[in-house]
């Protein structure tokens, strides 16, 4: 990495790249609604809805795991061959055949229909996002990157935090539903949603197709084969697909008349699976660590430790962070949470996503280059905006928010962690991450409002950590960085395993909602972990990267 020389950044193509960043943000976060009315609407378990996460993010998986073995295939990186640009279309288009499908499913589909039309969504964002992350890096100081990926995050966040307040607007109205009036509701307006993200996605990519900003961001250079990392990714998504087949196969088959006892062994025995599937990534990525060690031949991107690490921590991340809000609609039912309908739980699906905005807004604020005097006022101000603006959005879509006026104390908590880590990717990277622990183990041993509370700041510690993993991982691959984004990309999927992980945890009658989300805590542990190892793992590379910063 280059020190000691101010690269400027370019603010035209960068406009033009986050316009992108807000499609992933809406769609995302209107799962964390769309999933409690499904389940009422479809008649589903806690599980079964968390099928919509497991189809959204697991095209992530499948989408970045293509275009790698293409690559591999050709000798090509295959975004590098189309360039960035091109990329960036293609997904945008890919993602309107999705929003088609998606009309299509909600007239004759039914759910089945639904999942697949998601998955089709997803499979264009995994090409946008392999193609957007290392090209914000590059449109300026590459010791910046993740502030710039943090710009575009606080779009990004802009769509989580309107996304749950339209959905729940198209799906219930300015009305409050019982969950057992839901069936009584129709989904023409959905139908409506989408033929207008549909139009979204087809004029961002006559943007893009039109502007003379974004580079072409063409890669020519030939990759050295990675069979070893090939192999290690084929053995981990066949076994990934084995332990799905049961997971899937009891779901269909289950009958709603079986005993007590037979539902718990049904139940339990998913269950397994699913940590199966999650013991395949975990181990599989660390046994890849510990063999590129030995021999780096073969390995590809994969040879480089703070990737194969960094992998495990997207994984992990976004799992956490899909995880805590697809659950939440579950936890708000809950007598001691307040006993929630789900027609009223999109407020805190909101503050939870306009955490992650808050964060990000604050995390962008370096990327303009303020003074010392000027940026710190901004650390104190940018954030009191971020959550004034939540709350006004939310009032003016007619939600009563006031039980959440008080939870500007949480969002103060985050301003000191700003001032502190200083803009340091690891540090700041650290220090959320043991926030993050914090805050979920409040959560489990609390009830109420104070509870709530803890667990929605679980968006305010995952704002930040998405762009310092991303540009900590890729610290240092040169020519292997966009094969390195998209082994990133793949793990996405944790939002897919993850979720459903914590879903079947609280079907578990002995565990239960409340208590399932000690999945968080481990997480976010992990997270901590990363940080701590991936400076010393850099510094040994000599790549110093928070003094850079």
């Amino acid at each position: 990495m280059e020190t000691g020389k101010h690269v400027k950044t370019q603010s035209g193509a960068l406009t033009t790249l986050i316009t992108v960043f807000f499609f992933w943000g809406f769609i995302a976060a209107s799962n964390g609604v769309f999933i409690p009315f499904c389940k009422h609407y479809f008649h589903l378990d806690q599980f079964q809805s968390q099928l919509i996460d497991f189809a959204f993010y697991g095209a992530y998986y499948l989408g970045a795991l293509g275009l790698f073995f293409f690559g591999t295939m050709g000798g090509k990186d295959l975004v590098g061959k189309w360039g960035y640009k091109k990329s960036i279309i293609y997904g945008l288009l890919f993602s309107l055949l999705g929003a088609i499908a998606m009309i299509l499913a909600i007239n004759f589909g039914g759910f089945t229909g639904i999942l697949v039309a998601l998955f089709i969504v997803a499979l264009g964002f995994s090409l946008q996002q392999t193609a957007a992350q290392p090209v914000a890096i590059e449109l300026g100081d590459p010791a910046t990157g993740s502030q710039r990926i943090n710009l575009g995050g606080g779009i990004n966040s802009f769509g989580t935090m309107i996304g749950p307040i339209i959905v729940s607007y198209a799906l219930f109205g300015a009305a409050v539903y019982s969950d057992s009036e839901i069936q009584s509701l129709g989904l023409g307006t959905v139908t409506i949603l989408y033929a207008f993200v549909g139009g979204l996605f087809l004029l961002c990519a006559l943007l893009f197709i039109f502007s003379k900003k974004v580079p072409s961001g063409i890669i020519d250079e030939k990759l050295e084969k990675a069979d070893k990392a090939t192999r290690t990714l084929l053995i981990i998504t066949a076994l990934l697909i084995l332990c799905f087949i049961p997971v899937f196969k009891s779901y269909v088959g289950v009958n709603t008349d079986i005993s007590e006892d037979a539902r718990h062994l049904l139940e339990t025995g998913r269950l397994k699976w699913l940590l199966l599937a999650l013991a395949v990534v975990v181990f599989g990525l660390l046994g890849s660590w510990q063999s590129a060690k030995k021999n780096q031949a073969g390995w590809g991107a994969m040879k480089y430790p703070q990737l194969v690490l960094g992998m495990l921590a997207i994984f992990l991340y976004v799992g956490v962070e899909v995880s805590i809000q697809s659950n939440l609609g579950e936890l708000l039912k809950l007598p001691e949470f307040g006993g929630k309908q789900a027609s009223e739980t999109s407020p805190y699906i909101s503050m939870y996503w306009g955490s992650l905005m808050i964060g990000r807004w604050v995390g962008a604020i370096p990327v303009f280059s303020p003074g010392k005097s000027l940026k710190n006022l901004l650390l104190v101000v940018v954030p009191i905006v971020a959550f004034g603006l939540i709350i006004l959005v939310n009032s003016i879509a007619q939600k009563d928010m006031s039980a959440l006026y008080w939870y500007i104390i949480c969002v103060f908590i985050q301003m000191v962690a700003f001032y502190i880590s200083q803009d340091k990717p690891a540090l700041m990277l650290l220090l959320f991450s043991v926030l993050g622990v914090v805050a979920m183990l409040v959560g489990i041993f609390s009830t109420g409002t104070f509870a709530i509370y803890a667990f929605l700041s679980g968006g305010l510690f995952c704002s930040i950590m998405w762009p310092n993993i991303f540009s900590l991982s890729l610290a240092g691959l040169n020519k292997y960085t966009t094969q390195g984004s998209a082994f990133l990309i793949m793990m996405i999927l944790g939002g897919g395993i993850i979720p459903p992980i914590q879903g079947k945890l609280a079907d578990i009658s002995s565990i239960g909602i409340h208590q399932s989300y000690w999945v968080t805590v481990v997480c976010f542990g992990y997270l901590a972990f990363f940080a701590f190892i991936v400076k010393r793992i850099l510094k040994n590379q000599g790549i110093d990267y928070d003094a850079q910063v």
